[in-house]
C-alpha cells in the first residue's frame, strides 16, 4: 500500500511560480507510473503531467512549456515544477501513482481509470 501526501501549492500572482511535491510512503516510487492531475470537487479531472517507470514524461498542452513533473528517488518524491502561472492553472492538484504499466504517459494524462493511488491534493490559486 502507497500513502501519497501533496504539498507545496498556495496562492500566486499570474506569472508566478510554486513546486507541488508529493510524498510517497510504503513503497518505492520507482514502481509506479504516477502523474498530476487537477481536479475541482464536482467536476471530471484533467491530466496535466504524467512520468513513468522509465522516467519518459507527458504533458497536457496548456502546461507544455511552463510545468515540469521529476521523481526524486533518495527522498521518494514526486515533483510538479509549475513555472509562469495563469489563472487557468487555478484548482485541486493530485498526484496519483499506478502499477499497472499498460500506459504511456501520454495515455496516463487521458485516462479514465481509477489509479491505485491518489492523494487527497493541494490546492493553488493563480490571480
Amino acid at each position: 500500500h502507497v500513502q501519497l501526501v501533496e504539498s507545496g501549492g498556495g496562492s500566486v500572482q499570474a506569472g508566478g511560480s510554486l513546486r507541488l511535491s508529493c510524498a510517497a510512503s510504503g513503497s518505492s516510487i520507482r514502481h509506479y507510473s504516477m502523474g498530476w492531475f487537477r481536479q475541482d470537487p464536482g467536476k471530471s479531472r484533467e491530466g496535466v503531467a504524467a512520468i513513468d517507470v522509465g522516467l519518459s514524461t507527458a504533458y497536457a498542452d496548456s502546461v507544455k512549456g511552463r510545468f515540469t513533473i521529476s521523481k526524486d528517488y533518495s527522498l521518494n518524491t514526486l515533483y510538479l515544477e509549475m513555472n509562469n502561472l495563469k489563472p487557468e492553472d487555478s484548482g485541486i492538484y493530485h498526484c496519483a501513482a499506478d502499477g499497472r504499466m499498460d500506459l504511456s504517459p501520454v495515455g496516463w494524462l487521458s485516462s479514465r481509470r481509477t489509479f491505485d493511488y491518489r492523494g487527497q491534493g493541494t490546492q493553488v490559486t493563480v490571480s
